[in-house]
This record gives C-alpha cells, sequence and structure tokens, in this order.
C-alpha cells in the first residue's frame, strides 16, 4: 500500500530518527523519548503478552511512566498461568491503565464456534484472535511499543529497534530489539522482578495453550510455537507491511 501524503512524512520522520534522535540510546532513554511529555512521536501504546520476556520491558515502563496504556490480546486460548501472572505483575509494577481486548462475539460465532480453527487453520486462528483484535486494540494511537527481540528466533535476527507499521500507520518500537537472553536474565534478577510460572517447565516462548510446547535446551525459544508447522509468527509482527528503518 502507498501512504498518504501526511503518513508518508509521519513515516519518515519515525524511520530517520533511528539514525538520529535514537541512535546510541540505552532501553530506558529510548523509552523517555517514547513516553515522556512532549511525546515527539505522539502518542504510544505498550503490547504485552505478558510472557516469558515480558515482566522487563514493562519494568522499564512503570519506571518511566506507569500510566501507559498497556494492550494485552486476550485469545480466550491462553494458559490459566499466563493470566494469572499477567496480574500478579501489574500489580508488582503498579501499572495503572491495562487493556485487554478479545475477538468480537460475531466474528467469534462466524470465524471459531467450536474453538477448534487452530486444529485446521492456525493462520487464520491467529488473524482473527490476534491481527484483527490488535488493530481494533490500536486505535487512537500513533504508534506502538513491543518486547520483539533478535535471539528469539531466526525469524526475528535482523530487527530493529525502529519500525513503521504500513498496515496500520503506525510508528512500531522494539527497544529491547538487541538484549540477549542473559541479560533479560541478569536484570529480571536484579530488579526481583516475578518470573512466568512456566518457565520452569520448559516453556521459552509461551503463546496459545493448544499451539505451545516446551522447548529442548538446544531449540531456539519459539520453537514450541506451532510445533509441527512451519510457523513461527503469529503476524503481529512479521507481517509485509512492516517497514524497518534499515530498509527506507
Amino acid at each position: 500500500m502507498q501512504p498518504e501524503p501526511n503518513n508518508e512524512r509521519a513515516r519518515s520522520a519515525v524511520l530517520a530518527a533511528d539514525g538520529t534522535l535514537l541512535a546510541g540510546l540505552d532501553a530506558a532513554a529510548f523509552l523517555r523519548c517514547l513516553l515522556s511529555t512532549p511525546r515527539i512521536f505522539g502518542r504510544s501504546a505498550v503490547v504485552s503478552s505478558f510472557g516469558i520476556e515480558s515482566a522487563v520491558l514493562l519494568h522499564h515502563v512503570s519506571e518511566i511512566a506507569p500510566d501507559t496504556p498497556v494492550i494485552f490480546i486476550d485469545t480466550r486460548l491462553h494458559f490459566e498461568e499466563t493470566l494469572v501472572f499477567k496480574e500478579q505483575l501489574v500489580k508488582h509494577l503498579r501499572l495503572s491503565d491495562v487493556r485487554s481486548f478479545s475477538i468480537d462475539p460475531l466474528s467469534q460465532k462466524r470465524e471459531d464456534p467450536k474453538q477448534l480453527l487452530h486444529l485446521t487453520n492456525p493462520d487464520r486462528c491467529c488473524h482473527v484472535r490476534k491481527v484483527e483484535v490488535l488493530t481494533r486494540a490500536l486505535r487512537g494511537f500513533d504508534g506502538w511499543i513491543t518486547g520483539q527481540k533478535r535471539h528469539q528466533s531466526a525469524t526475528r535476527a535482523g530487527l530493529g529497534r525502529v519500525e513503521w507499521d504500513a498496515e496500520r500507520n503506525k510508528a512500531k518500537f522494539n527497544p529491547l530489539s538487541d538484549w540477549s537472553a542473559e541479560s533479560l536474565v541478569t536484570y529480571a534478577d536484579r530488579y526481583g522482578l516475578p518470573r512466568h510460572p512456566l518457565l520452569e517447565k520448559g516453556y521459552a516462548s509461551v503463546g496459545c495453550a493448544p499451539c505451545t510446547t516446551p522447548v529442548a535446551a538446544s531449540e531456539d525459544p519459539r520453537a514450541g510455537r506451532w510445533r509441527g508447522l512451519e510457523k513461527r509468527e503469529c503476524g503481529l509482527h512479521r507481517n509485509p507491511h512492516i517497514i524497518a528503518a534499515s530498509a527506507a
């Protein structure tokens, strides 16, 4: 899709910032630029799965602006442990504006009335339970902030800190993209952050319960997602409309 003139200017400004205003900043300074007043890039929301590695990004946010909107996509297929962890982490970090969004009842009835779509068409299931829901949740925001990291899988190895989501005409920021698994653990230990209960059961990445399995030590963190399929992403992040700063 071709951006409209105003969106083209916004896209160029956001992507250029990766090499100017945001260049060389650590994660905390990067987030301060996004979340402090005046908001140079407009109003952004954090999108969090409250998964295995979510606590580090959310702790950064809580230290800078705990009233930042945090969007949680409730697919209604999450592990119970994830929902419990979400409540624990929100309370621990004193996040004051966590918003849950789910598939609307009509779409549920039309697309997946028996909640079995993940067995026959997992891509479609992800699209109606995650991608479409996120698009609705991000209305009114100029950008979104994610916890994606390069180490998580081969599909994320080239991830930059600044992208443009052309499908939604919004900036997309990945402040922890260059963090290693070891640095995440060190940070979580330093600040005594709660850990997802499924970590101890061998889960390195957690999505919906029917489509997530534990991983072996030799596998990448997302190998347990959609086990047995050539699928590593739900479509929220690696869609053809995401433009990296390096491709600007």
